[in-house]
This record gives C-alpha cells, structure tokens and sequence, in this order.
C-alpha cells in the first residue's frame, strides 16, 4: 500500500489536531487546514489585558483517561495543577454555597424530602449503564418522575433552560445522564471532592506543545486557510480554498454538520439531510478581568430567568491568580439557538446588560474594577441529545469518495468536553486507516510516540 497517501484535515480544533497526528503517525502525509490564523478552535486561547489565557472555560477531571492520556503524551499531564473547587447557587436574588453534604442538606429552596430525591435522582443516573434506554425519554419527563415537580421546577428547569434554552423540550434523558456520569466520576476519583485540574498557562501552553508534536511528525499546518469548497477529483479529493486549490488523496472535514453540506454541494440528498438536521446549541460567552473577585465559586449555578447569562465561572477560584497577574478572571456565558438574534447584538449592548446583572446579584461589584471585556461567539458548540438520537447519527463515510466527516455530531453519549473529543478523534483515527484507499489491516498499528 501507498503508506505516502496524502491527507488533508479541515479544522485545526483539538478533534483536527488529534487526528492530524494519529494519521500522521500511521504514516500518513497530513496537512492541516485551519481557518484561524491559530489553531485551538473552542479550545483557543486569546489575549485580556496584558493575560494570556482560554477564549472559553474549561477544567480537566481526574477522571478524563483519555485527555490525559494525550497530555502525558505530550509530557504535559505532569503538569496539571489539581485544586478543590466550591459550587455556588444564585437563586430567589440570594446566593447559596452548596459545595459539600452539609450545604447541600441547608439548602433552603428545597425541603428535606426535595433533596432527598435530588440526591437519589444523581445517585440513580450515576449507576445507569444503559444509556440508550434513556435516549427514548424526555428529560424533563424523567427528572420530574425522579426527583419531583418541586424539585424539578425550582432546580433543573432553570438548569436545563441554561443550557438548552427552550430546546429542552426536545433533548433526551441521555443529555443529563452524561453530565452527571462525568461529574460523579471526577468526585469518586477525587475521594468524593471536587478536584478539578488546570494547566499552568492554560490551554495555550497545550496548544504551543502539540503544535511542535505535529510538527515533529511531518504534520503541515496552514493557518488562515479557510476551505471554500471539497469535491471529489479523478481518484482522490479537491479543495479550493480563496486563493488557489489543493488535492488530496483523502479528506477529512471536523467543522460542525450544519456547515457540512454548504462545503461540500455534491453529497447525496440523504447526507445533506442527515447533516443539517442536527440541532445545536451556540454560545455567547463574555470574558472579564476584574481587580477582585465576586466570590469564592468555581462555578454559580443561576436559577433566575431575568440574568442575561446562564452561569458565572469564576476561573481565579480554580486558577492560581498570579496567572492572571493578580486579577480574577471570570466567564459569563450565555447558551442559545444559533438562530438567535443576540447573536448579533453589539459588545457593548452586551456589556450595559450583564454589568447590570452583576450589580443586582453583587453588591461588591464595581464596573471601575473591570479592567478587561471580551466577547466570543460561536454558532455551533454542541449539538443536542434530541430523542433517539444515536439512530440518526452522521456517518463517518460520506456520499463523495474518500471524504469523511469526523465531528461533535458523532458523540453520542456524551457531552462536548476536551476528554470526549480526543476520545472520538482516536476512535475515528483508527475508523478513517481502516477505511482508506489500499489498507492492509496486517501491516497497521497507530503509534503512541511522539517524535
């Protein structure tokens, strides 16, 4: 077999990245094509004030086997700092702690008999193997016969509203099983804590390490290279990019399956349709360095409907604050419909509404402590766990030869995270040799070294 095959991965997110160097690895020559002048995608970092750190908020579990695996591969994983985090609820104007058993029992919007089906409603999802069963129930449905109307009115309504605005109603009992699956594990591994990990620099350290083992491996990136059109050319694949085309023997695109079929016009009407009907939710997320913090909370679960954000996320209660030059870094996030008009609402609309936020559950909070204000927004985040969804998941293999997509549609039983998507990227790598050009299963290992 060619061993030479030419490979070109569309996407230079952490998925294009860890398939890049899994085909690269197995031989192969990979190019990776990233729209962005840098690579990362959701996990890029950018610049606040005079601080370097994520465009969005991410933490890494003990239990995430398959992110550090990568990370020790990259000599990184003995980097991670580990820390104990708090969790606190903003709900009826008043801010709770709820961070460890004896808060959890204090909790006033709840009766003893409310968190005594709370607690048994996560304990229960926690063991549940048979995640597809779960698939075929709403999840509003299942958390109210679980954990009762008042519970479920008063805590995950306004929980799932955050997450999926008012397309809870279509997700499955699947999307609230996965979470609790991964939560629980991180506490179980963290002798029942929550020990979550950081990587001193953030995700741009990550990224600087893996860019140069892509390098080591022959991998070439191309930054600022954003994919027009993929068609199928003689026996191998075509891209046109603005200025000019490239050819591949095979191609693989990782950008969200909406934007599938608008790249690739020549698939059948079953993959176009297959690709567009995926839901996703998108994501408004405002980053802001302030002179203190708000409060001693990783994360503030927010119940109330009037906050124009759906959680605060407080990363300098995670993160040692001299990364921050002594500020305290907080992400504001606001989850939504891509279609949503907010979308285009201007930084500074923005900013009056979630500054005004903050003043009305902060009392401490002074706009004139705000040293820094920063906006992302992406349409495509994650796609949502709708009923039956693992039935109408998005092929590997295309209708066009040898182009494959590989994206966050195909996680079926999990949530976007860092851990899930090189999960999948490793799955796919092994799936995408399998089914290439000239493979001789006999003569293929995927290597676990890095040059």
């Amino acid at each position: 077999m060619n061993t030479q095959q030419r490979w070109a991965v569309l996407g230079g997110g952490l998925l294009g990245m860890t398939l890049a160097l899994r085909l690269a690895q197995c031989g192969r020559k990979v190019t990776l094509y990233e729209s962005a002048p840098y690579v990362g995608g959701l996990a890029s970092a950018w610049k606040l004030g005079d601080v370097v750190w994520d465009r969005h908020y991410h933490v890494t579990l003990l239990s995430d086997r398959h992110l550090r695996s990568l990370l020790a591969e990259l000599r990184l994983d003995d980097e991670l700092r580990w820390t104990t985090t708090r969790t606190g609820f903003y709900t009826a104007g008043k801010l709770y702690s709820m961070s460890n058993a004896v808060e959890f029992l204090q909790f006033p919007p709840l009766g003893l008999i409310d968190k005594a089906r709370l607690a048994a409603t996560i304990f229960y999802a926690s063991r549940i193997k048979d995640w597809k069963r779960l698939e075929q129930i709403k999840v509003a449905d299942w958390l109210a016969r679980w954990s009762g109307s008042r519970t479920f009115d008063a805590i995950w309504l306004p929980l799932l509203r955050a997450k999926l605005g008012e397309n809870y109603h279509k997700a499955s009992a699947a999307f609230i099983w996965s979470i609790i699956v991964r939560m629980y594990a991180a506490r179980a591994a963290g002798m029942k804590q929550e020990l979550f990990g950081y990587m001193p620099g953030g995700y741009a350290r990550t990224l600087s390490v893996f860019e140069r083992a892509l390098h080591n491996v022959g991998v070439d990136i191309r930054y600022s290279h954003p994919a027009r059109r993929v068609q199928a050319f003689h026996s191998g694949v075509r891209i046109d990019f603005d200025h000019g085309h490239e050819l591949a023997d095979c191609a693989v695109l990782t950008m969200a399956a909406p934007m599938v079929p608008h790249l690739c016009p020549d698939l059948s009407p079953g993959d176009k349709q297959t690709l567009s009907s995926v839901e996703y939710q998108g994501i408004i997320c405002a980053s802001l360095l302030l002179n203190k913090p708000l409060s001693p909370f990783y994360i503030t679960n927010i119940t109330e409907q009037w906050v124009p954000f759906t959680a605060v996320i407080e990363m300098s209660a995670l993160v040692d604050r001299s990364y921050f030059g002594g500020k305290s870094l907080v992400y504001l996030p606001k989850y939504l419909d891509p279609r949503d008009p907010d979308f285009s609402v201007s930084d500074q609309d923005l900013q009056e509404r979630f500054f005004g936020a903050l003043v009305r559950m902060y009392p401490q909070f002074n706009r004139g402590d705000v040293s820094s204000f920063r906006v992302s927004r992406v349409k495509y985040v994650f796609p949502i766990s709708t009923l039956n969804y693992s039935q109408h998941v998005p092929s590997m293999q295309t209708s066009i030869p040898n182009v494959f997509v590989v994206n966050s549609s195909q996680i079926v039983n999990g949530t976007l995270n860092a851990n899930e998507t090189v999960q999948l990227a490793e799955r796919a790598a092994r799936h995408l040799v399998q089914h290439s050009p000239g493979y001789n299963y006999e003569q293929e290992s995927i290597s676990k070294s890095v040059a």
